[in-house]
């Protein structure tokens, strides 16, 4: 009787990262990556490097951990709790076929070491998924230099595919579709949804990123799956930081202005989260909240991410599927 062959194809899905802990030190180590990243911020090194350790690392990171500490999970980071959910559906699904491993861009488990781990454990056919549906530069491209800078420093290469994005992927429209049918069913419908997506500079889409194009490109479509009418909803952007002049309309002032126009009822979606997170949990669910009641306003409420959502893990799968053709069968 002869033994299986061990899977030769692996699959490695990434996302952002999150500190190990939520305290000062982690969220300053965290920072210091993240925001050292040439993708994330484009300004000359000389300047930026005197900004981020005279200011940003010395003055943001105990109040970014306190914001950590108010969504913190008994298991941990929910980025990482929901992400690790997603990875362990999905390598269960593909038992016997491929071998599915995480990582994070920034942060641990870090994705040189478990490219490393899949090509140990016999795979030459490597899969990267990035967890962004919509393409940027400042995310998707970070992923891909660390998977090339890794790629430079071996002499033998494994074949690559690489997931760009899936913005308008009809199951990933169909799966936010039905988050926000089902909301409805629970809580009613509001006077309108703010479909809010995570900033970039301005600058940044005027020398080319193409991820706003993206993002109105899923939420064109997901308007049309719900059938709304212009005024029943609108997009916007969050998370700005620094002084450059971001995506616009702003989310904030977006949801402000509509409490003031008298607005009483919106309900909030965040496309581009594939797993909730400090951005989703606290930003929006919380911090916008209390901007819109606070201008007058009567409800809010924040539609969580796909996360481990039925139909969000079948796209997972297909999008695997529809990769690796042709692998499964050579």
């Amino acid at each position: 009787m002869t033994t299986p062959a061990a899977p030769r194809i692996g699959v490695l899905l990434v996302n952002l990262g999150t500190p190990d802990h939520p305290d000062a030190a982690s969220v300053r180590r965290y920072l210091r990556q993240f925001l050292s990243d040439r993708r994330v911020v484009e300004l000359a090194r000389p300047l930026w490097f005197l900004i981020l350790n005279v200011f940003v690392l010395s003055l943001r990171p105990r109040r970014v951990a306190a914001l950590y500490r108010a969504i913190w999970m008994e298991q941990g980071s929910p980025l990482r709790v929901i992400f690790a959910q997603q990875t362990a559906w999905l390598a269960e699904r593909w038992r016997g076929r491929a071998q599915v491993r995480m990582a994070m861009t920034y942060g641990a488990p870090e994705i040189k070491a478990e490219c490393e781990a899949l090509l140990a454990a016999g795979c030459d056919r490597l899969l990267v998924l990035p967890l962004y549906p919509q393409y940027s530069a400042t995310t998707t491209a970070a992923v891909w230099d660390q998977v090339a800078r890794w790629m430079c420093q071996r002499r033998d290469l494994p074949e690559l595919r690489f997931v760009r994005s899936y913005a308008e992927h009809p199951r990933y429209i169909a799966a936010l579709a039905d988050s926000v049918r089902r909301h409805w069913q629970q809580h009613g419908r509001a006077q309108r949804l703010l479909m809010s997506f995570h900033g970039i500079p301005q600058d940044y889409h005027r020398q080319g990123d193409p991820y706003p194009d993206e993002c109105q490109r899923t939420a064109q479509a997901l308007a049309q799956a719900l059938e709304l009418s212009p005024s029943d909803w609108q997009m916007s952007y969050q998370s700005r930081f620094g002084a450059q002049v971001w995506m616009q309309p702003y989310s904030d002032v977006t949801l402000r202005a509509w409490a003031e126009q008298g607005v009483a009822h919106v309900q909030v979606i965040c496309p581009a989260f594939s797993a909730d997170c400090l951005e989703t949990l606290e930003e929006i669910a919380q911090t916008h909240r209390e901007i819109f009641l606070h201008a007058g306003g009567q409800t809010y409420e924040y539609i969580p991410a796909l996360n481990t959502d039925v139909l969000h893990l079948a796209l997972l799968d297909e999008i695997v599927q529809a990769q690796t053709a042709g692998w499964l069968s050579s």
